[in-house]
């Protein structure tokens, strides 16, 4: 991973990944709560937001984790993604977490945000992980977002609710991430 990042990015990131890399590898046996907070805290402290025209020079473009410490900026969904990739590395099942598209409410005005939200049992009430407001809640306590759908490497979800199963067809409708997914098992990621 390393080379790969100093091959498309340069030096200057590489310590960011080696402290990444170090996270990933002391995470593993940590209880999930604990593995939550510390990515969560993780890519919010090192990642600067930016938007994805000024990154990549494209109006939407969802950056892989590596892409994401390459650059050391990423707009909602490359934290969001980050952190799932993160996770789901370091042991949390991916049925219990899904990248949830929302509006986000910003005074008057409505915003499309990604956040990450994690499932302790199907039945409970989601925890949001989210660069706008990094302290991890539950999403009863998030009034400023509004889910429109939900996903994850199993599918694509109707509503929020853990209970749901995935639509048929898996996650094919999402064009964007099905090639963040082919790209990001191109870096070594599951």
């Amino acid at each position: 991973m390393q080379q790969q990042l100093l091959a498309r990015f340069g030096p200057a990131r590489a310590p960011l990944l080696q402290d990444w890399q170090a996270l990933l590898s002391s995470s593993s046996s940590l209880p999930e709560a604990e593995k939550l907070k510390r990515f969560n805290d993780f890519f919010n402290r090192n990642i600067v937001f930016d938007e994805d025209i000024a990154i990549w020079n494209q109006t939407d473009y969802w950056a892989t984790p590596l892409e994401t410490v390459g650059r050391g900026r990423g707009d909602c969904e490359d934290f969001s993604i980050a952190k799932y990739y993160s996770l789901k590395q370091v042991g949390v099942p991916v049925n219990k977490m899904r990248l949830i598209y929302v509006k986000a409410i910003q005074g008057s005005s409505q915003r499309a945000h990604m956040v990450l939200a994690y499932y302790s049992s199907p039945a409970a009430e989601p925890l949001v992980l989210d660069n706008l407001d990094p302290a991890i809640k539950p999403a009863s306590k998030r009034p400023d977002l509004i889910p429109v759908f939900s996903f994850n490497s199993q599918g694509i979800f109707a509503g929020v609710s853990g209970k749901t199963a995935p639509s048929a067809g898996g996650t094919g409708k999402l064009s964007r991430w099905e090639d963040l997914m082919r790209r990001a098992r191109s870096e070594g990621f599951e």
